[in-house]
């Protein structure tokens, strides 16, 4: 009777490892693509190379998937004014502009 109970802990351990892998190794990808994050794929291929190859980097790939990086605003969008350079620039400083 023994036997069988030290299997069925066996067998439950052994499914519960296998199942925590596969949640780590798709948490930042489900995570980047929940967020819209512009490199999802990315992410989740990150997260499951790194969990594969050594776990070491797998928070940077966790990490990763909860920084966005904005989008590069134009002047237009922020409001600050156009600077456009003088059509003509003074050389000489005796003459007046």
């Amino acid at each position: 009777m023994t036997d069988i109970l030290a299997w069925i802990v066996l067998l439950v351990l052994l499914a519960s490892a296998v199942a925590m892998f596969f949640i780590a190794g798709s948490l930042p990808g489900h995570i980047a693509k929940a967020r819209n994050h512009p490199w999802a794929q990315a992410v989740t291929v990150a997260g499951w190379v790194t969990l594969i190859c050594g776990f070491a980097l797998w928070p940077i790939a966790l990490i990763w998937a909860y920084v966005d990086v904005p989008a590069r605003r134009s002047s237009t969008e922020t409001g600050a004014p156009r600077r456009s350079l003088p059509s003509s620039t003074c050389i000489s400083s005796s003459s007046s502009c």
